[in-house]
C-alpha cells in the first residue's frame, strides 16, 4: 500500500468519526416523550425493580376532568408499557411516585376533585398494573397542596407539603403519616406567621423525619432555605434557616451516612445570575458547613438533587442561561466538596424543566419534566436516559455500522483506482 493510499483510508476514517460520537448510541442513553394534543407535565421519576421507569405528573389530554394524576409506566428502553388517569371532575396534579414494597405504586399530590376544602392532600395507591387499590385524601377547608411522597420503614407513607387549613399565619409546613392503608396516623403543622412551604421529605437514620423547603419569617431576606428536623411522631425537634437578602428556596433534600444534611435549590442572593443552584451542607444538626452556586447570567432552578457513589453530588432542574431553548434541562454533577466537575443540557427551543433525576443501575442518569420543545402536545413528559457522563447521542445506533461500511467502501475503491494501471493509446 502506498503512502498516499494509507493517507486516504486515514483521511475517511477521521470524517466519519468526525459526525460520530465516540460513546455511540445504544440502548442505555436515549429519550423519550410521552403525551396527547394537551398539557402533559410530568414531576416526578422511580427506576422500577423491573429496570423500567414509573413516572408520574398531570394531563389534560386524558382522563375525567380538567387535570387528572397521570401514571406512565416504560420498560427499561423507555417504550410505553401502559398508562392511568386518576382524577374527578376538577383539577388533580400529581407530584411525587414511589414503587412500593408489594411491586406496586403510590403517587401523591393534591385534589379539588375530592375531599374537604379547596385542595386537599391526594393519595393513590395503584398494584403492579397500575389499577387503583385505594386513594385517600387529608385537608381542611384551606388550601392544602403535597409535593413530596415516602413510603416508611413501617411500610405506611409519609406526605408533605403546605397548608392553611391549620397554619399559624399564612402557609405552614404540614407533614401527614398515615398506616399502610393510608389511614392516617397523625398530622402536624410547622411554621410561624409567614409562609412556610415544604418540597421534600425524607425519612432520617434515627427514624425521624427531615422537611426541606423555605420559610419568609424572621429570615435575612425574603424567603429562605428552611430546613426542619422532626422526631417518629412528628414533634418539632429543631428548625433552620439559611439564605441571604434575596429569595431562597430549597426543593430536595437528602441525609448522609454521616447524618448530615444536603439541600438543593436555587438562591438570587448569591452566585453569578438572577437565580442560581444552589448547594448546601450541614452537619446533622443543620450547622452550615459549605455552599456552592452553579449558573449564568440568566435563571437557574434546580429540582432534585442525589448523592452518587463517587461522594459527589448531582443536581437537576433547569437553565436558560445554557443550551438551545428558553429553558433546558440541566444537569450538574460535582465532587464531593461541591465543586463542579462537569455539567450537561438538554432540550430544543421550547421551555424544557427537569423536575425529577435518578441515578440508574447502569450508573447513568434518568430525568424527567415536561418540554415544549418535543412531543405531540402543548406541553409533553420528556424521559431523558443518559451514561455516566450525562451524554446522550446524537445519533441513533442504526446510523454507525452503514456510515463505517461506507467509509470502508469508498476508501478500498480509492485505493484501488490510484492502483489501477494508466491506459494506453
Amino acid at each position: 500500500m502506498t503512502n498516499r493510499s494509507f493517507s486516504a483510508i486515514i483521511l475517511f476514517a477521521l470524517l466519519i468519526f468526525s459526525v460520530t460520537p465516540l460513546v455511540g448510541a445504544n440502548s442505555t442513553m436515549w429519550s423519550q416523550t410521552y403525551g396527547g394534543s394537551g398539557h402533559n407535565d410530568s414531576n416526578s421519576l422511580v427506576e422500577t425493580s423491573d429496570g423500567g421507569y414509573a413516572i408520574a405528573g398531570y394531563t389534560d389530554s386524558f382522563g375525567a376532568g380538567n387535570n387528572d394524576f397521570w401514571l406512565v409506566k416504560t420498560d427499561a428502553t423507555g417504550t410505553q408499557e401502559w398508562n392511568q388517569t386518576y382524577g374527578g371532575t376538577g383539577n388533580d396534579y400529581a407530584y411525587s411516585v414511589v414503587e412500593t414494597s408489594d411491586g406496586g405504586y403510590a403517587i401523591a399530590g393534591y385534589t379539588d376533585s375530592f375531599g374537604a376544602g379547596n385542595n386537599d392532600f391526594w393519595l393513590v395507591k395503584t398494584d403492579a398494573t397500575g389499577t387503583q387499590e385505594w386513594n385517600q385524601t387529608y385537608g381542611g377547608t384551606g388550601y392544602d397542596v403535597c409535593f413530596s411522597l415516602i413510603q416508611t420503614s413501617d411500610n405506611g407513607f409519609a406526605l408533605a407539603g403546605y397548608t392553611d387549613s391549620v397554619s399559624t399565619g399564612g402557609y405552614d409546613f404540614w407533614m401527614v403519616k398515615t398506616d399502610e392503608y393510608g389511614n392516617a396516623d397523625w398530622s402536624n403543622a410547622y411554621g410561624e406567621l409567614g409562609d412556610d412551604i415544604a418540597y421534600s421529605l425524607i425519612e432520617t437514620s434515627d427514624g425521624g423525619y427531615a422537611l426541606a423547603g423555605y420559610t419568609d419569617f424572621l429570615t435575612a431576606g425574603n424567603d429562605d432555605f428552611c430546613l426542619i428536623k422532626v422526631t417518629s411522631t412528628g414533634t418539632l425537634a429543631w428548625n433552620k434557616a439559611y439564605g441571604g437578602t434575596e429569595n431562597e428556596r430549597a426543593s430536595s433534600i437528602i441525609e448522609l451516612s454521616t447524618g448530615e444534611f444536603v439541600l438543593a435549590g436555587y438562591t438570587n442572593s448569591f452566585g453569578a445570575g438572577n437565580n442560581d443552584y444552589w448547594l448546601i451542607k450541614t452537619t446533622a444538626i443543620g450547622t452550615l458547613e459549605w455552599n456552592q452556586t452553579y449558573g449564568g447570567p440568566n435563571v437557574e432552578y434546580a429540582n432534585q438533587l442525589l448523592a452518587t457513589p463517587d461522594g459527589g453530588y448531582a443536581l437537576a432542574g433547569t437553565t436558560n442561561s445554557f443550551g438551545a431553548g428558553e429553558y433546558d434541562f440541566w444537569l450538574v454533577k460535582t465532587d464531593t466538596n461541591g465543586n463542579l466537575a462537569w455539567d450537561q443540557t438538554y432540550g430544543g427551543t421550547g421551555y424544557d424543566v427537569a423536575n425529577s433525576l435518578v441515578e440508574t443501575s447502569d450508573g447513568g442518569y434518568s430525568l424527567t419534566g415536561p418540554t415544549r420543545s418535543f412531543g405531540s402536545g402543548l406541553s409533553s413528559f420528556w424521559l431523558v436516559k443518559t451514561d455516566e457522563n450525562g451524554i446522550i447521542p446524537e445519533f441513533p445506533s442504526w446510523t454507525i455500522l452503514p456510515l463505517l461500511l461506507f467509509a470502508t467502501a469508498t476508501a478500498i475503491i480509492y485505493t484501488k483506482r490510484l492502483h489501477k494501471p494508466n491506459q494506453q493509446s
